[in-house]
């Protein structure tokens, strides 16, 4: 078996406990490569020298068999971005706080890997959002987990986007912004904006305003299978637009199209995760909050 590290933001204090994860991989016979973001950390935070091999370009992800994120729910999808339609299965092993993404906590992250080893573990397939416009846009890596945005820029005033489902006329949203997520993003930037929850295994995606100037105006949920297009203005010419967390500066001449991507991505599911267990313990559901 072989598999690939990533982390992007390594604390010296959990050095030991990566150091563990590598002994461990090594004890089950597992071959190590990590990406250039965690090789340097590790160069910068420690002096002991390694010899793991480095993912320096798309042929070095051929034969990898899990692609082990470490850090939050962020360095996820930073993992997801890397793989992109590679599909290899990604776990995110959590070194803060629980994630809705990296769900496996630090205490337990030699455990999660003996199952890996073991086969003791499921693939969720998460759907992912593609993005198409009249000019390329993130240098083509124009798909996301979790979720598209359009926003205004700055402290610029409100704009208005129409939207449209698979070329019928939605809706003219005057708002802040307006976001389409997936399921697993409903968890996210969709949900602070009073967006619902949506089951991962759900075949919708939902269309959320940011702080919308109509208060009659309320999230919708569509067919995954639809096209969702957009036209925008205000009173600047230019708008911000982000997949997930990387974002860019556009003018309101380029069209855009958002639709579900060819591939999805591959999450590892352990015996002892379930996303309402998640949900609980990150909404604090079914504790008594009048006490």
């Amino acid at each position: 078996m072989r598999v690939a590290i990533h982390g992007l933001s390594l604390k010296a204090e959990f050095l030991p406990t990566l150091f563990g994860l590598f002994e461990k991989l090594q004890q089950l016979g597992v071959s190590i490569c990590l990406t250039p973001d965690l090789d340097k950390q590790l160069r910068h935070l420690s002096s002991s020298p390694h010899s793991y091999g480095l993912l320096h370009q798309s042929t070095d992800y051929m034969g990898l068999d899990f692609f082990l994120s470490i850090g939050g729910d962020g360095t996820l999808l930073d993992s997801v971005c890397m793989v992109g339609d590679k599909e290899i299965p990604i776990i995110g092993l959590n070194t803060g706080r629980l994630g809705f993404l990296a769900t496996v906590a630090t205490d337990k992250i030699e455990d999660a890997v003996t199952q890996l080893v073991a086969g003791n573990y499921q693939i969720e397939a998460r759907t992912l959002l593609s993005l198409t416009g009249s000019k390329k846009l993130f240098h083509g890596e124009n798909f996301a987990l979790n979720e598209f945005t359009i926003h205004k820029r700055d402290t610029s005033s409100m704009i208005t986007v129409h939207t449209y489902i698979d070329g019928k006329y939605l809706n003219s949203y005057w708002a802040d912004g307006l976001i389409v997520a997936t399921p697993t993003g409903s968890t996210g930037y969709s949900l602070s904006c009073g967006g619902p929850l949506i089951t991962p295994g759900a075949k919708n995606f939902v269309i959320t305003p940011v702080s919308p100037h109509n208060l009659n105006v309320r999230p919708i949920i569509v067919s995954e299978e639809s096209e969702i297009s957009f036209e925008i203005e205000g009173r600047s010419d230019k708008f911000m637009i982000s997949l997930d967390s990387r974002s860019t500066s556009i003018s309101s001449e380029v069209k855009l199209h958002v639709k579900k991507e060819s591939f999805s991505a591959k999450l590892v599911k352990l015996p002892t995760y379930h996303f309402f267990d998640t949900l609980r313990q990150k909404l604090n559901w079914g504790l008594d909050m009048r006490n």
